[in-house]
């Protein structure tokens, strides 16, 4: 399902996977989409199965740290929410969570060194201004998780890694701190998991938001193919490139075809869908157990 089409609540807005309903005034559902965002641009081809495999992951981890930090979900079956004939579009893929006030932020850590922070990291010995220790490769594992805060952005903007020193100013202090102190204890707890289950967690990024006491909750997702990097342990190797269960795939398939990371984004042949969706499925049927 590439875009839904809920016509019983008012439509709040579209993210780059989601959509977004109204849920009387302190309530929303969430449909989680096939659509995939690289680049931070949104295909336009969906991924088949997407959608499902995501929200069944988070609502796994959601329920795993429950007791470290509260969440968004609410318990609320989706398809109570619909009409009859729109319980097919929300079913498997969608949640009802407590209307929050998001933070501003995207909350990253990285457990090591790839992508971007590989780049940064070769040009100056640095990952968002944190100086790393000399001699480090790609795919190395870094001494300790380091805490990575980004902007977010809409659908088409590339998100903007930022300095603790400036999530403080958008946040405040002490919000600043809890968010990193509760972000690496949920990315230290999930990649020591995963390790069980023969998967390494590079790195993950999550979102919170505020009740109305100021509380902190997660929200959005958590631990999924689209929000974190997973390599397969058995495969890894420091100094070269990492298979994944993630979206690199896909990210690779467009660098290979020359595509300028910008809007519009080509469609996706069928084998290179299906691929990912593999991919996607894999990691959940690893992970979720």
């Amino acid at each position: 399902m590439y875009e839904s089409s809920i016509k019983s609540l008012p439509l709040l807005g579209r993210g780059k996977v989601r959509d977004i309903y109204a849920v009387g005034d302190d309530k929303l559902l969430i449909v989680t989409t096939d659509r995939l965002s690289a680049f931070d641009v949104v295909l336009p081809t969906p991924i088949p199965e997407k959608g499902r495999v995501l929200t069944e992951m988070a609502n796994f981890w959601f329920a795993k740290f429950a007791s470290m930090v509260p969440n968004q979900l609410t318990g609320i079956d989706p398809e109570t929410v619909v009409k009859p004939e729109e319980r097919e579009q929300v079913r498997g893929r969608s949640i009802v969570v407590k209307k929050l006030k998001p933070l501003p932020i995207e909350a990253v850590v990285r457990g090591y060194l790839e992508g971007g922070g590989l780049k940064e990291y070769n040009e100056t010995g640095t990952v968002c201004g944190i100086k790393l220790p000399a001699g480090l490769k790609r795919a190395s594992k870094l001494p300790e998780p380091i805490f990575t805060p980004a902007t977010k952005a809409e659908a088409g903007i590339h998100d903007e890694n930022i300095s603790f020193e400036t999530m403080i100013k958008i946040v405040g202090e002490a919000r600043a701190k809890e968010v990193r102190e509760i972000a690496i204890k949920l990315y230290k707890a999930a990649a020591e998991y995963a390790l069980t289950k023969g998967i390494i967690i590079a790195d993950t990024k999550f979102e919170f938001g505020l009740d109305d006491a100021g509380k902190l909750h997660i929200i959005d997702e958590a631990l999924t193919p689209d929000s974190s990097r997973f390599w397969p342990a058995a495969t890894w190797k420091e100094g070269e490139v990492p298979e994944s269960f993630d979206k690199q795939y896909i990210r690779n398939w467009l660098d290979s075809i020359g595509f300028e990371r910008k809007p519009p984004a080509p469609p996706v042949p069928e084998d290179v869908a299906r691929r990912t969706s593999e991919k996607y499925q894999e990691a959940m049927s690893r992970l979720v157990a």
